[in-house]
């Protein structure tokens, strides 16, 4: 199972407004250079972002985007599955009908624990959380840099 550069694109893009959360919008065009992500690209991220509502836009000269919740109410959850759908490492977990060993199979149970942890830990981290690792990395990066 392998997250899809959505994700990992809209996870940046996401951070991004976290970082500039309740100091305007910010367009896609400055994300874009910023994180070296094609704004066309980017464009097509922010269309099921904003149907989820984790995002909303403002038109215009000052326009942009920004989150529509606080970073602390955004887990990394909701974007993935705003952007992938949910995530089930074998179809069976999702469907159990498509199997007809679907409730004897002790395999199965080891994908539905896979299933039920990743979301577990998906759900457990938020933009919060990630601009707090931000920060912390940036101080020990300036740490080791004054140290040399």
């Amino acid at each position: 199972m392998k997250l899809s550069t959505r994700s990992r694109y809209g996870a940046r893009l996401m951070l991004k407004l976290a970082l500039n959360y309740q100091k305007g919008p910010i367009s896609l065009k400055d994300i874009a250079q910023q994180e070296e992500i094609s704004e066309k690209y980017l464009s097509q991220l922010v269309i099921p972002l904003r149907a989820s509502g984790l995002i909303y836009s403002l038109r215009g000269s000052q326009g942009g985007y920004q989150l529509s919740k606080s970073p602390s109410q955004i887990s990394i959850k909701d974007i993935v599955q705003a952007l992938e759908g949910n995530i089930f490492p074998v179809e069976c977990v999702k469907n159990p009908s498509i199997c007809s060993k679907a409730d004897d199979c002790s395999v199965r149970d080891i994908w539905e624990n896979l299933y039920e942890k990743i979301h577990e830990v998906l759900d457990s981290v938020s933009l919060k959380d990630l601009l707090e690792s931000k920060e912390l990395k940036e101080e020990l990066v300036e740490t080791k840099i004054c140290e040399k």
